[in-house]
C-alpha cells in the first residue's frame, strides 16, 4: 500500500499535467547547433577563452573547490580581489561574494530582516528575494509593479523601526526597468534601505564610461548609504556565484549574520577567477554591452509587427515593455507557451518558456534574451521562425 506522501506526490503530478505545468531540464549536447535566445550569457563570455584560461590557472593554483566555508579556510586572494573589483565596477563601497546569486539574495534579506523590519517589495521580485522575505520573519507588503505611490502607501504609518524596499533594476521576466531614482527618494523620505537586484543589468546596463557596469553605476544610487545591490556572476559575467554590494558596515554584518554565507562552502576558485576576468572584459570592451542593446532592438523590431491574443479579449504586440537584453512575448495560455517553445526548439531555436509560478501575474510568456554575439543572420532567422510559430499557436 502506498503512503499518504506517495499518493500526494501522484496527485501533484496529475495536477501539473492537467495545467500544462510539467517541467524537465533541457539537456544540451556539446555538438548542438542552435540559435540561443534562452540563456543568460548576455555578453557571450561563458565560452570566452580568457575566462577559461583564468579558471584553469586558478585550478592549478588553488584546486577545483574552495574546500570549506569562507570563515574557515575557503577565502582565497581571488575572492578578495573579485570583491574589490566588483565594488569598483558598480561604484559601491564594498562587496561580499556568495556561491550563487540566489544565496546572495537569501543572505542579505534574512540578515537585515526580522520582527523589527518591514519589507516593501515589488510584486514581481524574483523568487530568491521572495524566499528571503519569507525566511526573514519580517512583515512583507507587496506593492503593484513599478508603482512608487503604492510603495509609499505601504510604508506610511509603519510600526517597525527598520524598513527595506526591494526592487529589480531590470526585471527578469518582462525586461522592464524599475523606477530606481524615485524609489531612492522614497527610501530617503521614510528612513528605509533600498535593495536593488542587478542580476539582469550588471554587464548590460550603464551609459558612457559606465557602459556594462550596471544600472546603479554612475548614478546617485552608487555608494549611497541607503542603497544595497545584489548581483549574480552567472549571467553577463559568464561564471557562477553572486554578490551583495553596499557599505563596509553592511559587509561586516553579512559576514557575521548571513547564514547562506557563514554556513555555505565558498565559491569555487575557478568560478571566482572567471568572474574576475569577466569584470576586466566588461571594463575593456564596452562594445559588448552596446551589442546586446543593438541585438535586442533588432529582435524587438523583427517581432513587433506580430499580433497575438495574449489573454481573452486582448490583442498584444509580440514584444512589450522591454529594456536591455530580456524580451518578453505574452502567450494566451501555459499550453500555448509550451507548444510554441517546443516548436521553436524543433526548428533549431532555443527560447525560454515561462509559466506559473515563474510568472507572478499568471500570464505565460516566451522569454527571449539578446546576446552580444548574435549575428544579424541569427536574428533574422529567429524572428522569421518565431513569427511563423506565433501565427500558429496564438
Amino acid at each position: 500500500m502506498s503512503s499518504t506522501m506517495t499518493r500526494w506526490l501522484e496527485e501533484q503530478a496529475r495536477v501539473r499535467e492537467r495545467k500544462g505545468l510539467v517541467r524537465s531540464p533541457l539537456v544540451r549536447g556539446v555538438k548542438d547547433r542552435m540559435i540561443d535566445l534562452a540563456s543568460n550569457d548576455y555578453l557571450g563570455l561563458a565560452t570566452d577563452a580568457r575566462l577559461a584560461a583564468a579558471a584553469q590557472e586558478a585550478i592549478a593554483k588553488w584546486g577545483t573547490g574552495a574546500t570549506s566555508s569562507r570563515l574557515v579556510a575557503g577565502t582565497t586572494e581571488l575572492h578578495m580581489e573579485l570583491e574589490h573589483e566588483l565594488a569598483g565596477l558598480t561604484g559601491m563601497d564594498a562587496a561580499l561574494v556568495f556561491s550563487s546569486g540566489y544565496l546572495a539574495n537569501l543572505g542579505v534579506t534574512t540578515a537585515l530582516g526580522g520582527p523589527g523590519a518591514l519589507i516593501v517589495a515589488d510584486e514581481q521580485c524574483h523568487a530568491s528575494l521572495i524566499d528571503g522575505f519569507r525566511l526573514s520573519r519580517s512583515e512583507v507588503k507587496n506593492f503593484r509593479h513599478n508603482n512608487v505611490q503604492d510603495a509609499a502607501d505601504k510604508l506610511a504609518n509603519r510600526t517597525q523601526p527598520r524598513a527595506l524596499i526591494a526592487v529589480e533594476s531590470v526585471f527578469s521576466v518582462d525586461g522592464d526597468a524599475g523606477p530606481l531614482s524615485e524609489l531612492l527618494e522614497l527610501a530617503e523620505a521614510h528612513d528605509a534601505m533600498l535593495l536593488v537586484d542587478e542580476a539582469h543589468s550588471l554587464g548590460v546596463s550603464g551609459s558612457g564610461s559606465n557602459a556594462g557596469h550596471g544600472a546603479i553605476a554612475g548614478t546617485r544610487l552608487a555608494g549611497h548609504p541607503n542603497v544595497i545591490v545584489t548581483a549574480t556572476l552567472s549571467k553577463a559575467l559568464g561564471s557562477q556565484g553572486g554578490a551583495v554590494l553596499g557599505s563596509l558596515l553592511l559587509r561586516e554584518h553579512l559576514v557575521n549574520r548571513a547564514r547562506s554565507f557563514v554556513f555555505d562552502t565558498a565559491l569555487a576558485p575557478p568560478a571566482a577567477a572567471a568572474a574576475l576576468a569577466a569584470v576586466g572584459v566588461i571594463k575593456a570592451e564596452p562594445w559588448r554591452a552596446a551589442a546586446v542593446h543593438r541585438n535586442a532592438a533588432a529582435l524587438a523590431t523583427g517581432l513587433r509587427a506580430t499580433r497575438l491574443h495574449a489573454a481573452p479579449g486582448r490583442l498584444a504586440t509580440a514584444v512589450e515593455h522591454s529594456i536591455g537584453a530580456v524580451q518578453s512575448i505574452p502567450m494566451p495560455s501555459a499550453e500555448a507557451a509550451l507548444a510554441a517553445g517546443k516548436a521553436a526548439r524543433e526548428a533549431g531555436l532555443l527560447v525560454g518558456c515561462f509559466r506559473p509560478p515563474s510568472v507572478p501575474d499568471g500570464v505565460s510568456r516566451l522569454r527571449l534574451t539578446a546576446r552580444a554575439t548574435l549575428r544579424p543572420a541569427d536574428i533574422e532567422q529567429a524572428c522569421a521562425t518565431l513569427r511563423s510559430i506565433l501565427e500558429r499557436t496564438s
